[in-house]
């Protein structure tokens, strides 16, 4: 399996100029590692008896009812996998159907073995039927915003189809272009998993036929339709049109995410047929009730004193930190690492060698905390988390969607506990509106707040001051000019490198002495 390129859940500060399928910023390493399917099918019997087993399974069916062949379904069954989710229970028979389907159900309620398990029964009946006379290039296709998510697509399709004959292919940017290829020569009949990027670039070079393809997924399509995607997606499904030609009939699309709004859903529906069907699954909240969120009042600058609290208090198993930036990632992971945690990093500026090492240690559960970058929200599929951390509230309310489907996998507990400082009342309360759920205060006796900094309380003086109020003694002695807001001498140097510091404001009616032109 290969890996590839993140880009559209990227924080603005961490955004490179470049092309954002170009620039990779978080890699997971391939779920294949673990040598088995993730947890997005599960059993009953593996979940146990969390309570959030009852609101994940619907108990009614079992997946031999849904019409997967039969090689699926033994698949399922030596994975323990009886019952589907809810999202696999409604969409696995209208893809079966040959619908084009939207699909919006919770993070860890299984959406891609949803429109994987109907792929593979699919691929199946096209390869029995064109034995005599196989087309070239793969059946179906799977677009993915992420490397690491392409990877984990892949390796749980793999594992659900292994008593199958479909194989599944993954193309990714920052490997190998030939080795791709390759694979993609034994790829008839079967699966390719991708980022549209390197999917595209394939094409392009004839490497990738789609002369032969029949369906087409997008995972995370809330992402995918992002401006960061659109073009590339759309491109793309112009080129499995041509390639199929008129007679080829309607290429079968399935979309699914977490969060479907109204604008991208009108997006999808542009690329799908005109029947095409909602499958809604969340219920009225997109957050697993399994999941017990809280939020911590706290000053910025004592977030990572809190942080430091709360796991050396609460001693928690498993912990993702999210920061918004790769700067605060690698701040707030050598400040846990210097105080005697088992701490992590992974961002956008570790080599891909290394990022791949730490997803191996820490899927092997070597590692205690992983400080991780927004991109670490999509698609991360570890089973043992126990607590997200939001050490940084995003500024997109669906984000924190992403981040705290971390946790509470496939029916288990799981803690999300979110750092809101004193100017975010109003994010916190947007994030509740898309969650539907309401996020309760934790109060935190045991963590004691800090004194405020001396820069910021100097700087919140200068704001409290009046334009017209007359400068104090102190101020006069550090050379603060009260006519231009309350700056210090060093700052008005910087500002003035020449040493000419005005000591007031320009006139108001300065212009009147300038003459325009024409006059």
């Amino acid at each position: 399996m290969s890996n590839e390129t993140p880009t559209a859940d990227q924080p603005a500060e961490d955004i490179q100029p470049d092309n954002p399928i170009d620039n990779p910023d978080f890699v997971e390493h391939a779920a294949a590692s673990s040598g088995g399917a993730s947890s997005q099918a599960v059993s009953r019997e593996e979940a146990g008896n969390a309570s959030g087993a009852d609101e994940l399974f619907d108990t009614s069916v079992t997946f031999a009812d849904l019409g997967l062949h039969p090689d699926v379904v033994k698949g399922l069954d030596e994975h323990g996998f009886q019952h589907p989710t809810a999202i696999q229970a409604q969409i696995i028979r209208p893809i079966l159907k040959g619908k084009d389907v939207i699909g919006q159900a919770r993070t860890g309620t299984g959406k891609t073995a949803a429109f994987g398990l109907p792929f593979l029964t699919q691929a199946i009946a096209a390869v029995d039927a064109d034995r005599e006379n196989p087309a070239p290039g793969p059946l179906g296709l799977v677009l993915a915003p992420t490397r690491e998510l392409a990877h984990q697509i892949a390796a749980e399709i793999d594992a659900l189809g292994k008593h199958t004959n479909i194989l599944t292919t993954t193309v990714v940017g920052g490997e190998s272009s030939d080795a791709q290829r390759k694979s993609l020569d034994r790829s008839s009949g079967g699966l390719v998993v991708g980022t549209p990027g390197r999917v595209l670039d394939l094409h392009q070079r004839k490497q990738l036929d789609f002369r032969n393809l029949r369906l087409l997924a997008l995972d995370e399509v809330d992402r995918m339709l992002d401006i960061g995607f659109r073009d590339d997606i759309r491109k793309t499904i112009q080129s499995i049109q041509r390639a199929r030609g008129k007679g080829a009939g309607a290429l079968q699309t399935v979309f699914v995410s977490a969060t479907v709004d109204p604008a991208i859903e009108s997006l999808a529906r542009q690329f799908m047929r005109e029947d095409a069907e909602k499958i809604v699954t969340v219920a009225g909240s997109l957050t697993v009730a399994a999941v017990d969120q809280k939020y911590l009042s706290v000053e910025p600058w004592d977030k990572r004193s809190l942080l430091l609290k709360l796991l050396k208090n609460e001693k928690p198993e498993a912990t993702v930190v999210f920061c918004r930036t790769k700067m605060t990632v690698r701040k707030v992971a050598a400040y846990l690492k210097d105080k005697g945690l088992n701490t992590r990093e992974i961002h956008g500026d570790l080599a891909q060698n290394k990022r791949n090492k730490v997803m191996d240690q820490f899927r092997r559960e070597t590692i205690d905390v992983l400080v991780a970058s927004d991109l670490a929200a999509r698609g991360l599929d570890v089973d043992h988390i126990t607590h997200v951390v939001n050490y940084d509230l995003p500024d997109d309310p669906e984000v924190y969607i992403h981040r705290i489907g971390r946790t509470a996998r496939a029916g288990r507990r799981g803690t999300a506990w979110t750092f809101v400082t004193p100017e975010q009342g109003q994010l916190l309360t947007e994030v509740e509106k898309l969650s539907g759920a309401m996020i309760e205060h934790m109060p935190y006796p045991a963590f004691k707040p800090g004194p405020v900094p001396s820069d910021i309380r100097d700087d919140r003086a200068r704001q409290r001051r009046k334009p017209d109020a007359p400068m104090k003694a102190s101020d006069r002695a550090v050379g603060v000019s009260n006519d231009f807001g309350g700056y210090t001498e060093a700052e008005l140097k910087a500002m003035f490198p020449d040493g000419n510091i005005p000591t007031s404001l320009p006139p108001k009616n300065l212009s009147a002495k300038f003459r325009r032109r024409g006059r």
